[in-house]
């Protein structure tokens, strides 16, 4: 079926332009669960800062760069935000929010927590990103957690003075972080993500309604 021709005496057809897709645009809920979500993961962070400190230090003792299987769990926020609000930026903003935190409750390492959660935080974001944020399944997570873990094994060689240690040692810490990064930030993610979908608190998240086969 054609539609009238203008020249036949019928008004010009206006083309019709689909609306520009707001899956991307933020709401304010997800502004507000990101940031629940960041301060959660912060005050996780102020325990993990001792808790998981010594058993870095411990690690560290047995073998230089096994201290890096505990640094998984300050990588989890970028990972969570990313899984659970689906928008660019996500990943960022509750690492971030989450080292914050972390500083202001009297981090060990001050300031330099919040470079630390920018750059993890960036690492976990490119994953997404280069999903064009369609991707949220274990494997992303996995990557996810892979990438915020390698940008603060980058991060570290500046900050923490790392660029002057040995090739041994930061081959063994670079595989140490991955490791932890996939397994504590990825795989933890992605068990969190499902379990707090499966409570009914994410039923108005993508992430929620997946789990939940609700439409």
């Amino acid at each position: 079926m054609t539609h009238p021709s203008s020249s036949a005496g019928a008004p010009a057809q206006t083309p019709f332009h689909p609306a520009p897709s707001t899956r991307h645009r933020w709401r304010t809920l997800d502004i507000v669960i990101a940031a629940v979500l960041g301060v959660v993961i912060g005050l996780l962070f102020t325990f993990w800062n001792f808790a998981g400190y010594a058993g870095f230090m411990a690690l560290d003792a047995l073998t230089p760069g096994f201290g890096g299987l505990a640094a998984g769990i300050w990588l989890l926020g970028g990972v969570l935000g990313g899984l659970v609000i689906r928008k660019p930026g996500a990943a960022l903003f509750v690492e971030l929010l989450a080292a914050v935190v972390s500083m202001l409750l009297g981090s060990q390492w001050a300031v330099e927590a919040v470079y630390a959660g920018i750059a993890q935080g960036l690492g976990a974001e490119l994953v997404f990103l280069l999903t064009r944020y369609r991707r949220f399944g274990p494997v992303t997570a996995v990557l996810a957690g892979i990438g915020a873990a390698v940008a603060a094994w980058t991060l570290e060689l500046f900050t923490s003075g790392n660029i002057e240690m040995s090739a041994q040692f930061l081959l063994i810490y670079l595989v140490c972080v991955v490791v932890s990064g996939a397994v504590l930030a990825g795989v933890l993610g992605w068990l969190l993500t499902r379990a707090l979908a499966r409570t009914g608190a994410l039923d108005r998240f993508a992430a929620g309604r997946e789990v939940r086969g609700l439409a």
